[in-house]
C-alpha cells in the first residue's frame, strides 16, 4: 500500500513538469508579429520624445502625475526591466526616470532601451513558452513581451494627451504613407 501511495505521489508531482514539456510552442511567427507591434509603438514614442521641445519635458497636467520627461524615463526603465527578465539577464540600466533629466539624455536612454529589447523580441518562438517571474508573478516569456507592448501603448496614450494639451499633433494622428 505504501508503494502504491508513493507511486501516486510521484506521478502527481511529475505531471506539471511533464505538462510543461508537452506544452506546444507558440505558432511560428508569434515573436516576429509581436516585434512588429513593439516597433510600431516604439517609433511613436521615439518620434514624440524627439519632437517635444525640451522646455515641455517638465510639463505635468496635474501635480500628481509624471512629467513628460518622467514618462519617457519610465518607459525606458520598464523596457530594461521587462526585456532583461525575458532574457534572463540582470537589469542593465535601472533608474533612468530618476537619474536622467535633459531631453538629450532621456531620448538617448529611450533609444538604448529599445535597442536592448531587440534581443528579447528576437527569441525563437520555441523559447518563449519558458516561464519567468515578472512583478512577482510567474508567466511565460511570451506573456512578458505582450505586457511590454501593452505598457508602451499605455504610456503612448499619456504622451498623446500631453502633446495635445501643448498644441502638438501626436505621431499616430498624422497621415501615414501607404
Amino acid at each position: 500500500m505504501k508503494k502504491l501511495a508513493l507511486l501516486f505521489v510521484g506521478l502527481v508531482l511529475s505531471v506539471p513538469a511533464l505538462a510543461q514539456e508537452m506544452m506546444p510552442a507558440p505558432a511560428p511567427g508569434a515573436v516576429a508579429t509581436l516585434k512588429a507591434n513593439f516597433n510600431f509603438v516604439s517609433n511613436f514614442n521615439l518620434q514624440a520624445a524627439e519632437e517635444v521641445p525640451e522646455s515641455e519635458y517638465a510639463f505635468k497636467p496635474t501635480p500628481v502625475v509624471r512629467s513628460f520627461g518622467q514618462i519617457i524615463g519610465h518607459i525606458a526603465d520598464a523596457n530594461y526591466l521587462i526585456c532583461s527578465t525575458v532574457l534572463g539577464e540582470k537589469n542593465p540600466s535601472p533608474g533612468v526616470e530618476k537619474t536622467k533629466k535633459s531631453k538629450a539624455d532621456l531620448v538617448a536612454a529611450l533609444k538604448a532601451s529599445y535597442k536592448y529589447c531587440d534581443a528579447a523580441f528576437s527569441l525563437p518562438d520555441k523559447d518563449t513558452g519558458r516561464d519567468v517571474v515578472l512583478f512577482g508573478q510567474k508567466q511565460s516569456r511570451l506573456s512578458a513581451l505582450v505586457g511590454n507592448i501593452g505598457h508602451n501603448w499605455e504610456h503612448y496614450g499619456n504622451i498623446v494627451t500631453y502633446m495635445r494639451m501643448k498644441g502638438h499633433v501626436p505621431p499616430s494622428s498624422r497621415p501615414r504613407k501607404p
